[in-house]
């Protein structure tokens, strides 16, 4: 059990300020929750899209942890373990992007930008994140990226570094890159709330690294 909640005070200390301070921001600028999409009130999609990073990153802490540490998810469904895992995994990542999009089209127009300038960023975001995907998909392996190292820690030790693609840039494109797609509904639809919370979204990945994957990597590789 202490090591399932390993280095987890930061992760959850920064979890309740970041709450606060968005409530703090819609309750004193109204523009961040103006708007409503289906009958559906901007403050309604704004916590679920705020659930959606906070259910999935704890999912996967979960899930890494029983795993890693007692074989938890293995012993339980046996060599299926990691496949449900995967599909849990796919649906709570595919969620962010959703629940951003219907964010943002709930807050449209609440950013006062030209347009254009507006649409030329999320392009050039799109990009960096399309190639990440892409290098994930070719050079690194799909089952890397879901965290088949927490049930083959083993069978992990042997992995290369990954050098090619976006990986000739950064070790960490995932989070670097990858996360860059948040972004883009906020900008298409010209909205506050989704780029506050593609903000969101994009620091707390960084707390799952420094407080979740980075201490297990050092349990697996043992750098510890």
């Amino acid at each position: 059990m202490i090591k399932l909640f390993q280095d987890q005070l930061s992760h959850f200390v920064f979890l309740l300020v970041s709450l606060w301070v968005i409530a703090f921001i819609g309750d004193n600028y109204p523009v961040y929750l103006a708007g409503e999409l289906w009958g559906v009130s901007t403050k309604c999609w704004l916590y679920i899209a705020i659930g959606s990073p906070i259910i999935h990153q704890i999912y996967v802490l979960f899930c890494w942890r029983l795993e890693l540490y007692s074989q938890t998810i293995s012993k339980t469904f046996g060599n299926k373990g990691f496949v449900y895992y995967k599909v849990g995994f796919a649906f709570l990542i595919l969620s962010r992007p959703v629940t951003l999009t219907l964010l943002a089209a709930s807050n449209a127009n609440s950013l006062d930008v030209n347009p254009y300038v507006s649409y030329l960023i999320a392009i050039l975001l799109f990009i960096p994140a399309a190639y990440l995907f892409y290098s994930v998909k070719k050079y690194f392996g799909m089952d890397r990226a879901f965290g088949v190292d927490h049930f083959e820690p083993e069978k992990a030790k042997l992995f290369s570094m990954v050098t090619k693609g976006i990986f000739k840039y950064t070790s960490n494109g995932m989070y670097v890159f990858g996360f860059l797609i948040l972004w883009v509904p906020g900008f298409l639809f010209l909205s506050k709330a989704a780029l506050l919370i593609a903000l969101f979204n994009h620091v707390y990945i960084w707390i799952h690294y420094y407080y979740t994957e980075k201490p297990d990597m050092d349990f697996i590789y043992g750098d510890k």
